[in-house]
């Protein structure tokens, strides 16, 4: 995400920080820093921790709602010929 531009980005929306869509892993952390309550390191350290976490609750959450079908990429091809048979 810092390669891609997190930074640059969360820079130029940092005026806008008390926006509700804006309290969102990476932006926070990066919005921590920018008000100096964390070093740069801190900031992406805790970026990293808490993109961990909420992709745990979202795996917890999913694999909780048994409406969904898990489709590996490695069954790709078999996963299409599924969809096909279904549609048909």
């Amino acid at each position: 995400m810092m390669e891609q531009g997190l930074l640059e980005e969360a820079k130029a929306l940092y005026t806008k920080r008390h926006l509700n869509a804006l309290n969102t892993v990476g932006y926070k952390e990066l919005f921590a820093y920018f008000d100096g309550d964390c070093t740069l390191d801190e900031a992406v350290e805790q970026i990293k921790i808490h993109t961990r976490q909420y992709a745990k609750r979202q795996m917890t959450w999913l694999r909780k709602d048994t409406s969904y079908q898990w489709i590996m990429p490695e069954d790709f091809d078999s996963t299409v010929s599924a969809l096909r048979q279904e549609m048909a």
